[in-house]
């Protein structure tokens, strides 16, 4: 790997007789820090900070040192860490949508190429930088864009930048190429635990992938626990997905999901299933009283967000079933496919309660054992109802709009 791939030879020449290298004791101790346990201890923004003191005390001029780490998210691309000397570190959310503005740039073409790009200030075949906001306004003279390349996943890159006239020298790069493997190692791991969480996360939700990550994979690892339970279904949607293109269908899906997760999320729960156009959330009730109250609210934010919601001209309604109870937490399966679920007698009667939402139109409603231990004095009750699969029936309640 040569770091001088975009150098004038007159640059090369004179960098050459401008500096020899670096004291090699020193180089070899920071090689010595990227892979310590100290840095691995740090987070990004640590990290990126530490290097770039760490390079000045060495004597690099380095004025803004970059980290662009890519992830697997359904939002972002990754995220950049910029540093800089006397400054806080910046750190910003890459967006899917921001890959075409950094389309045609030597971030980009670096990670394309696997190859690391010498850029300065003028025109360049890898195209411009200067726009870039981490990179604007601030006098640059010479980047230093190093892909930092895993054996697979996605490519990250480190941005070495200085306002020297001249930019760096040849023993400067010599110095960034030397340090390169250890800040890719230590960086790999950083992105694959990212990448794991934000995978986790995603899929199964934060509460359940920190079982995972904490090693209880195992079939039959269950716990009990006491959790409000909130169950959320969309109105007439066997008579819509059987009407509309499944294109429709699935568009309406997500902009109802983009109301019902963000409002469960905001107060703490956990979604632990979609099925279908249902969403099955939980509450864990170490607060009793306040697990009611967040899946209340969470409910109550739901239905304002969808009065008088359409998408494309089609009314979005639900029924919200609100419980209260003890559920069994855990791995069901076989072999090596298993999955985290909610199972008991009150997961069926949160189910048993959103199928009396649909039959009688209601939009919430919510057991006796919700109400008391939400303690909700105001709520209507709609009488005793029969749940299916039980032999008592149980009383539900209703609240004013």
């Amino acid at each position: 790997m040569t770091l001088l791939h975009d150098m004038p030879k007159t640059a090369i020449i004179n960098s050459k007789a401008a500096h020899s290298g670096f004291n090699t004791a020193a180089t070899l101790n920071l090689i010595e820090w990227l892979t310590g346990d100290e840095c691995h201890a740090l987070d990004e923004a640590s990290l990126v900070a530490g290097l770039g003191r760490r390079l000045q005390a060495l004597g690099l001029p380095v004025d803004r040192l970059t980290l662009h780490l890519t992830t697997l998210h359904p939002e972002f691309i990754g995220r950049t860490f910029a540093w800089a000397p006397g400054e806080p570190v910046e750190i910003h959310d890459r967006e899917h949508g921001s890959r075409l503005a950094l389309a045609n740039t030597p971030l980009m073409k670096a990670q394309e190429m696997r190859e690391p790009l010498v850029v300065g200030p003028g025109e360049s075949p890898h195209g411009r930088w200067q726009h870039i906001d981490i990179f604007s306004g601030r006098g640059l003279v010479q980047l230093i864009v190093a892909p930092l390349c895993n054996a697979d996943g996605p490519i990250s890159s480190a941005v070495f930048a200085t306002r020297r006239p001249g930019g760096f020298t040849f023993g400067e790069h010599d110095l960034i190429e030397r340090i390169l493997p250890a800040l890719r190692n230590t960086c790999e791991l950083r992105v694959l635990r990212q990448c794991e969480l934000s995978l986790l996360d995603t899929y199964i939700g934060p509460m359940t992938a920190s079982r995972i990550l904490a090693g209880h994979i195992r079939r039959g690892e269950i716990e009990s626990m006491e959790a409000a339970l909130l169950l959320c279904d969309l109105r007439g949607f066997t008579e819509l997905s059987n009407r509309q293109p499944g294109s429709t269908v699935l568009e309406l899906l997500n902009a109802y999901f983009d109301k019902v997760i963000p409002a469960i999320a905001h107060e703490g729960g956990e979604v632990l299933k979609f099925m279908g156009d249902a969403v099955l959330a939980f509450f864990p009730g170490a607060d009793t009283s306040g697990a009611c109250d967040a899946a209340l609210t969470a409910a109550r934010t739901v239905l304002s967000e969808l009065s008088g919601f359409e998408y494309s001209g089609i009314p979005v309604k639900v029924g919200i079933a609100l419980h209260y109870g003890e559920v069994s937490y855990g791995n069901v399966g076989s072999g090596n496919r298993l999955d985290f679920t909610l199972i008991g007698p009150d997961v069926n009667i949160v189910s048993r309660i959103q199928n009396v939402c649909s039959e009688r139109g209601e939009a919430l409603l919510m057991s006796d054992a919700f109400r008391d231990e939400a303690g909700i004095n105001d709520a209507i009750s709609i009488g005793r109802q029969r749940l299916k699969g039980f032999a008592e029936a149980m009383e539900l309640f209703t609240i004013a709009d």
